[in-house]
């Protein structure tokens, strides 16, 4: 299994070109990157390219279980470009373990993967450097609170709620 990982836009983006069967020794060996991307941005975008990719291995579809269930919300986007139509497929079976938005693309197309990836990275993170302004607060307001008593609880009696039987 051939596995290269490589960073693009301070670690925001990773890209990760595939190809023979993915191991679990390749978890092993990219995961650590994805772990560091995710302390330092909170979420990140991942681009998976396959080219001659033939699946995992019984140890691999483990630790791909294991990083899926760990990283279920730190992908925002997740695209996968591939050249066969078993790919496209795994692109629909993995929605439903991810928050991440997720967009299969033919080989052809690896450009618009690559464009969509990167899609507002820069303006998000020159938002995130900006100094947040506060907001004056509004007034506060207790949840559960009875209308005939401002700020308190009612009070539960033998026959139900105050005023209620």
């Amino acid at each position: 299994m051939s596995v290269e990982l490589r960073e693009e836009a301070d670690g925001k983006v990773l890209i990760l070109n595939l190809s023979g069967k993915l191991t679990k020794d390749d978890y092993a060996h990219f995961t650590p990157a994805v772990e560091r991307a995710v302390k330092a941005h909170g979420k990140v975008r991942l681009l998976v390219r396959m080219h001659g990719f033939h699946g995992w291995t019984l140890g691999a579809v483990w630790a791909d279980v294991k990083f899926d269930l760990h990283h279920f919300s730190h992908i925002e986007r997740l695209a996968l470009v591939g050249d066969t139509k078993w790919e496209a497929w795994m692109a629909m079976f993995c929605k439903p373990f991810t928050t991440a938005k997720v967009r299969y693309f033919d080989e052809s197309k690896a450009e618009e993967a690559s464009t969509w990836i990167h899609e507002r990275v820069a303006h998000a993170e020159r938002v995130a450097s900006q100094p947040s302004t506060r907001l004056r607060p509004g007034p506060r307001r207790r949840i559960g609170t009875d209308s005939a008593t401002p700020g308190r609880r009612p009070k539960r009696r033998r026959g139900g709620w105050r005023g209620h039987g």
